[in-house]
């Protein structure tokens, strides 16, 4: 089988409006941070995630989980409550504002935190430390939906916050409600890679306005009002540009369209990988679960199937095909070995069996056929 242009993972797709928005930036000289953009794209994401939620655009997702745990009066002696199946930056902030990761292993299901282990994980902090958690970071991996509804049900029991990590999961949905809008706080991201991009950036979703101004304050260095510089709190530059915002503004054009295309991919994944011995296409557990299917993935179990996930990644490198390993839980990065987990083995199994396949909306039909004839070929 012969070598293709490389099919990346997923790339970012433009669709032309873009540089619209762009243009009209630079026709009106709003090239400095902030400006109509900014403020168009906070509107139309405040709108599209529902619930009378408020949005500030920010220079990263991990800018909107460092600004959510400020807000929560996160800190040094403190204990943040976090999934360990997930990119590092889910977790890292916590570390920026002195207070401790704790990990709780995922759920079979959804892959994401599981409920059971989130209340063990409360009550074993609580008797060992005298006092409860300060918040919990809940991720929707993948796209997937976390069980929301069992997650908020404990949180609101022990009176705890919630920042809902969905910077993998714009327009996916857990019982026809948005992801991002379930937690005290909501984070997005606009990273090259995901469903819509800003080149880079991110978002924090408030509840209130308060919560909003409050995290524009702390982004633009925490200016007081005042004619000259002052400065009463720490602030940081997290705030997103004018010119990122209009990359944004013409990428919400086309987010449905990005989703629909994503969800075709992974059901062409399903059913050219059904009849593969030892191949299992990650799906939604019930129909409460309307994953966005950011990334398609596999487990591949190396007894049934004669291969294994390494075997398979470097077969579809050879052909340029880039895929990627599951996440390598938290509870296992060199960074945070020492720190405390309440697991099941569900996270480590998956990262040492799973595989994230091309799943970029600008794929075509053929490329998504070429990767499932190369696994065939394994």
């Amino acid at each position: 089988m012969g070598k293709v242009n490389r099919i990346f993972l997923s790339p970012p797709h433009m669709c032309g409006e873009e540089l619209k928005y762009i243009r009209e930036a630079f026709d009106t000289n709003w090239i400095a941070p902030l400006g109509p953009n900014v403020d168009a794209f906070e509107k139309e994401l405040a709108d599209y995630i529902g619930h009378d939620r408020r949005v500030v655009a920010l220079s990263s997702g991990t800018a909107a989980i460092h600004l959510a745990l400020i807000l929560l009066g996160v800190g040094p002696g403190d204990e943040v409550i976090c999934q360990s199946f997930t990119f590092a930056a889910s977790v890292f902030p916590v570390s920026y504002v002195g207070a401790k990761p704790v990990f709780a292993d995922s759920e079979k299901d959804t892959w994401n935190m599981d409920p059971v282990l989130l209340e063990e994980a409360i009550k074993e902090r609580l008797a060992a430390t005298g006092k409860l958690p300060k918040a919990i970071i809940p991720v929707h991996l993948y796209g997937m939906p976390a069980a929301m509804d069992k997650i908020l049900e404990i949180a609101a029991f022990y009176k705890i916050p919630v920042i809902e990590d969905a910077a993998e999961a714009l327009g996916a949905e857990f019982n026809s409600r948005r992801c991002g809008s379930f937690g005290d706080f909501g984070i997005l991201s606009f990273n090259g890679n995901k469903i819509i991009t800003t080149s880079g950036g991110g978002a924090l979703v408030c509840k209130t306005e308060e919560e909003a101004n409050k995290t524009r304050f702390y982004a633009t260095q925490a200016r007081d009002s005042a004619p000259h510089y002052e400065h009463s709190e720490i602030g940081y530059n997290y705030r997103m540009s004018n010119i990122c915002a209009g990359v944004g503004r013409g990428q919400m054009l086309a987010l449905e369209k990005h989703i629909e295309r994503r969800k075709v991919i992974h059901r062409m994944y399903k059913k050219l990988l059904a009849q593969v011995n030892g191949v299992t296409v990650m799906d939604k557990p019930s129909e409460k679960y309307d994953s966005n299917f950011w990334l398609t993935c596999i487990i591949i179990q190396e007894q049934e199937a004669g291969f294994s996930r390494e075997d398979l990644r470097q077969k579809l490198e050879a052909e340029n095909i880039e895929s990627r390993p599951l996440w390598k839980p938290m509870h296992l990065q060199p960074v945070f070995s020492n720190l405390p987990f309440y697991g099941n083995n569900t996270s480590e199994n998956l990262f040492n069996t799973g595989l994230c396949l091309p799943s970029g909306s600008s794929l075509t039909d053929e490329d998504i056929l070429h990767v499932t004839e190369v696994i065939k070929s394994i």
